[in-house]
């Protein structure tokens, strides 16, 4: 079977899936390779390192898609890609499913078997396989260092001859994998950290990486649970938003640098900072909002922009992880080649059924569509 990797088309995407150090072990597990020209460009991997790693180069895209049995991409595919998938083909990417219902709804038309990389469940056997976790990490680190560039102050304690300089204290909302990635990088920096999550069982990781953990007591029903069967968040009550808000304010008030990382998938993102707690906290504070994709943790924040509001700047920038392409296409082309090899056999694709891991990322199969939101949606439509 061949595996073809395309160059990703969306603007400012400069990830690739596979890196040409990966190919060799796809080689070995039974399959051919095909690069489109030019796929490793953004993350400074060059055709001829693909070439000498064993892959074919394709021309272009439409050359790589009449081709691949199998199509692996860092992103959903646009419209114009999707049609270029053969029919009874395979498509592995981070698919937002929640976002993409015309998508899926094409694909199961086609007959495309689809897999979404982002529904990976949060499970011990799956971990080596979680984008998301490997992506949220450099999202993390990305965050304090945007922060720390669009902060007016220094970020460490500085005894000096002209007088001491006191270290930023850094907020970081949500101790997930970006939340302990941010509070590991700002205490690198030297700035003073304090971190909230609403599962109290993450303080010892909190404390162990030298920040404060900060207790608030909201009340929370068997019906506003933190996460869901695979283990992603999933959204609370208004009034459970609100008594968290309301406590939080004074934790916000005395920071110069937040960094929020609260959102449930596919889902708005919760605010948890509103215009009046922004008016407590100093000048030149700056949030930086890790959510902004899905709405912004944020009253205010704007989606890829950094603006100034109430004397606060508000940063709002996504995808961080393609402005560190190379280590972030490491980290994929590992997660992904262990997703391809669960479910090798022979040389060829053979998902079983019985893997819960197959089960959870299979959006579509055949003619079916095994992601409930756009089964529905396909139903309500018909």
């Amino acid at each position: 079977m061949l595996i073809g990797i395309p160059k990703e088309s969306q603007a400012q995407e400069n990830r690739v899936a596979i890196i040409p150090a990966g190919v060799p072990e796809l080689l070995e597990a039974g399959y051919e390779v095909i690069v489109e020209q030019g796929a490793g460009d953004g993350a400074h991997f060059t055709d001829e390192e693909y070439r000498s790693s064993g892959a074919i180069i394709a021309d272009d895209a439409e050359s790589l898609y009449r081709q691949a049995n199998i199509v692996v991409k860092v992103l959903a595919p646009t419209e114009e890609e999707a049609k270029l998938l053969r029919p009874e083909s395979t498509l592995i990417s981070i698919m937002e499913p929640w976002d993409n219902v015309p998508l899926i709804q094409n694909l199961a038309a086609r007959s495309i078997d689809s897999f979404a990389l982002d529904l990976v469940p949060r499970s011990t056997r799956a971990q080596s396989m979680d984008v998301l976790s490997a992506m949220a990490g450099i999202s993390g680190y990305r965050s304090v260092l945007r922060g720390a560039m669009s902060l007016p102050r220094y970020f460490p304690m500085l005894m000096t001859a002209a007088g001491t300089i006191h270290p930023a204290r850094v907020l970081v909302i949500g101790a997930g994998v970006a939340g302990l990635m941010a509070i590991a990088t700002a205490r690198r920096l030297g700035a003073v950290v304090e971190a909230y999550d609403l599962r109290p069982e993450v303080k010892e990781q909190v404390e162990s990486l030298g920040a404060e953990f900060i207790e608030i007591k909201v009340e929370e029903s068997d019906s506003e649970k933190s996460s869901d069967n695979n283990g992603y968040a999933t959204a609370k009550t208004e009034a459970f938003y609100e008594a968290q808000r309301s406590q939080l304010g004074d934790c916000v008030a005395r920071a110069d640098l937040v960094i929020t990382t609260a959102a449930v998938p596919g889902k708005p993102a919760p605010k948890l900072i509103t215009r009046q707690m922004m008016q407590r906290m100093k000048r030149g504070s700056v949030i930086v909002d890790l959510a902004a994709a899905r709405g912004g943790n944020a009253e205010g924040t704007v989606l890829n922009e950094k603006i100034e509001l109430d004397g606060i700047t508000l940063v709002g920038h996504v995808n961080h992880p393609s402005r560190v392409p190379v280590h972030a296409s490491q980290l994929l082309n590992r997660n992904i080649i262990n997703f391809i090899k669960n479910m090798t056999e022979g040389g060829r694709l053979v998902p079983n059924q019985e893997d819960e891991i197959v089960t959870a990322t299979q959006v579509t199969r055949g003619t079916s569509i095994y992601f409930e939101p756009a089964q529905l949606n396909q139903e309500e439509n018909a």
